[in-house]
């Protein structure tokens, strides 16, 4: 990998494909983009591993909220067990409870499920009532590879200052820029020590046309 991270949003094997031929080092498979990202089956884990060589970040999210429940959670840990077997390099994952706290009796829950693979803390964080307080619950958990934020719910526009301040109190290496990402905020964002970034819509005409292997050598060559 090189000194910065790229990560694709990637829906099947031809987003993947692309992404690796375009320079990625990693991928985020999810299914239902129009619902922000749920769990993609297993069997498109499968074949996007028979033909690209990335690292498969799998999203673990049955449906278009950050609440989890008992028997949601058991749901996971199944998808999880069967994503793992069909080569996922690790997970994508976060809850909030009703009140917009992070929930770490599930989130923890889910670690355990998914055990020993690394994982990372979606958006949920951003969405979070208090997001320092958030940030404080979530930076310490074990096996957290990444944190998937934009720092607003509106995007990296908005959020700026937020992930500014995180990276000041030390958690630059946990930062994983996504969300409303343009090339503009790069290095601001680099000044500040992030080092990983997330695109999804920008690598892309629109949710229904797939990855554009130029368009991500274009970041490529951005955050290099």
């Amino acid at each position: 990998m090189t000194g910065s991270l790229l990560e694709v949003i990637t829906l099947d094997v031809r987003d993947a494909v692309a992404a690796e031929a375009g320079g990625a080092d990693r991928l985020e498979v999810v299914a239902d983009m129009a619902s922000d990202g749920l769990t993609p089956a297993a069997e498109t884990v499968a074949a996007i591993s028979k033909e690209c060589a990335l690292p498969q970040m799998v999203m673990l999210r049955g449906e278009a909220s950050f609440l989890a429940t008992p028997e949601s959670l058991k749901a996971l840990s199944r998808d999880a067990r069967a994503l793992a077997d069909a080569g996922a390099a690790g997970f994508v994952f976060g809850f909030l409870d009703e009140a917009g706290v992070v929930d770490l009796a599930a989130t923890e829950a889910l670690i355990h499920a998914v055990a020993p693979l690394p994982w990372t803390f979606h958006r949920a964080v951003d969405h979070a009532a208090d997001t320092q307080a958030s940030w404080r619950a979530v930076r310490l958990l074990p096996n957290l590879a990444t944190v998937l934020t934009s720092g607003a719910p509106g995007g990296v526009a908005d959020g700026l200052p937020l992930l500014k301040s995180r990276c000041e109190a030390g958690d630059g290496p946990l930062i994983m820029a996504g969300g409303g990402l343009r090339p503009s905020h790069v290095g601001v964002l680099m000044e500040y020590g992030v080092r990983a970034f997330h695109v999804g819509s920008a690598v892309r005409a629109s949710w229904s046309d797939p990855v554009d292997a130029r368009r991500v050598r274009e970041w490529r060559a951005l955050i290099d």
